[in-house]
């Protein structure tokens, strides 16, 4: 099963037509296909989980995932080399 940062919330023929739908590209906060309509979702201004530098965050398909408690507490995150 997919997780939920791993899909941008639009459908296959809109997909088709997004310019934002390339490898590497986020789906922009302002996109109404990009809310987050999950249960888990829950904006976050904890600096400690905004800030953490190991999270990666290239791994979201949305930019709103970077402010997402639950993307910044069970998202992947970067090998710290210790």
């Amino acid at each position: 099963m997919a997780k939920c940062w791993e899909s941008r919330g639009c459908d296959d023929e809109m997909m088709a037509d997004c310019p934002h739908n390339e490898p590497g590209h986020q789906c922009p906060a302002k996109c109404a296909f990009s809310t987050c309509d999950r249960t888990t979702h829950k904006l976050t201004t904890d600096p400690a989980l905004i800030f953490e530098p190991w999270i990666d965050r290239t791994a979201a398909m949305k930019e709103n995932c970077a402010f997402c408690e639950f993307f910044l507490s069970h998202g992947p995150h970067i090998p710290s080399g210790g």
